[in-house]
């Protein structure tokens, strides 16, 4: 096993897990499979307790971090968390959008306007998905096609507070947690569509159950949009006019349960796709979630890449944002298209959102990237500086995979 417990006992694995849940202490091989967790939530369907074991992991990731470091630090760590994302997620938005698209994703005035009439769903994008906003628009796109009403909402002012989590402040991401469930809990039917795996997890395993236990009800419902979607199949179909003539193989993760099934039922209705199962394993909640073991994790992308190409596949096609932005760049070395899922069913519909994000971060030239950005930098009032260090450190660093030939990355940010 890549965490290096396959040798221990499960009853004193989960022993450990629960010392360090009461003391901060426990077992080395306890903290190892704590600190290894990717979230694919197979232990959840695998307990015949009605124990959700990755809760617990979460808890005991929280009580290591509160018993490794002061308050403070934690503080202080969490804090840098969530600006490192708030600066990468404002950036490279406005390295893409105008403002006119920015406010329609609910940032900008909409982060903090209110309808004066709630509309049916809260349509939840979380904070990361905004780099690659084609993802999110076209989700908006299907819904206004399918007659949904909806108030989006999201980004750093909607934060579910995971970077404080992480980060062992429980009571600063209750805080965050707290401030935006009340901001998406006046939809009309009760229901909150989330795009996030990360932030779903968060509040449906974390903040939701609190407040359920502390005021006997919950104050909305969350559903993925995958599944969202897939429980309206037979609206969706008579809208897939057109046809998509590709093979294509999905970028499985099973940590939400019913999405991967959800994706693979809507891309079997587009005319034209033939799926192709590369039989490749599927881990974690999404991408970024199985860095937690980078060897792992870079052999897995390599395999598929491998898989996709032999199988003569035209797309790979991910879900999930965060699969997008480190898989995307490879399309530049492999024989396939690397394309999100709500691209296929756009086509099929006749909606179009293009892919700056990926055009972008092909390049692998932060001066070049500057310069092609260099309209929106100014139209944003951004400093050159700054939107060259995020184009570093955010879409050009997200790599773990390397590109061929792009091992090393020079002070310049160009690949080498």
């Amino acid at each position: 096993m890549p965490a290096g417990i396959s040798d221990a006992r499960p009853e004193d694995l989960i022993g450990g897990i629960l010392d360090i849940v009461r003391t901060g202490d426990g077992p080395e091989t306890s903290r190892n499979w704590a600190a290894s967790c990717m979230l694919s939530g197979e232990c959840i369907k695998a307990c015949d307790y009605g124990v959700n074991p990755r809760f617990l992991l979460a808890m005991a990731r929280l009580s290591i971090a509160k018993s490794d470091k002061e308050l403070s630090e934690r503080r202080r760590q969490g804090v840098e968390r969530y600006r490192q994302v708030s600066r990468g997620v404002t950036m490279l938005s406005r390295l893409q959008l105008d403002a006119e698209v920015l406010e329609r994703l609910g940032q900008k005035s909409a982060s903090v306007s209110t309808p004066a009439e709630p509309a049916d769903f809260v349509f939840y994008t979380g904070c990361n998905v905004l780099k690659t906003p084609h993802i999110a628009l076209l989700a908006l796109d299907i819904m206004d096609v399918l007659g949904v009403s909806y108030q989006v909402m999201g980004g750093p002012s909607h934060c579910c507070g995971i970077s404080q989590l992480m980060s062992g402040d429980a009571e600063m991401a209750g805080r965050l947690g707290s401030n935006s469930m009340e901001k998406l809990s006046h939809s009309r039917s009760g229901q909150v569509i989330t795009w996030c795996p990360t932030c779903y997890v968060q509040f449906t395993e974390t903040i939701l159950p609190t407040v359920e236990r502390q005021r006997g009800s919950r104050p909305f419902e969350m559903n993925p949009f995958m599944r969202f979607l897939g429980d309206r199949l037979a609206q969706l179909k008579p809208h897939l006019q057109h046809r998509v003539d590709m093979r294509v193989a999905l970028h499985k993760h099973p940590g939400v349960a019913g999405v991967v099934e959800a994706a693979t039922e809507i891309l079997k209705m587009v005319p034209g796709v033939e799926l192709i199962d590369l039989h490749q394993p599927a881990v974690g909640l999404q991408s970024v979630h199985v860095g937690v073991l980078p060897k792992l994790k870079r052999e897995l992308q390599q395999r598929e890449l491998e898989a996709a190409r032999d199988a003569g596949v035209d797309a790979l096609v991910a879900v999930y944002h965060s699969d997008h932005r480190e898989l995307c760049a490879h399309e530049r070395d492999w024989p396939f298209r690397i394309i999100n899922i709500l691209e296929v069913l756009g086509e099929s519909m006749g909606l179009h959102r293009h892919d700056r994000y990926k055009e972008l971060k092909v390049i692998q030239d932060a001066d070049q990237i500057v310069t092609e950005c260099s309209d929106l930098i100014a139209r944003h009032s951004l400093d050159a500086r700054d939107a060259r260090d995020v184009v570093v450190r955010v879409l050009l660093g997200d790599q773990p995979l390397p590109l061929k030939g792009g091992h090393e990355r020079g002070a310049s940010g160009v690949a080498e």
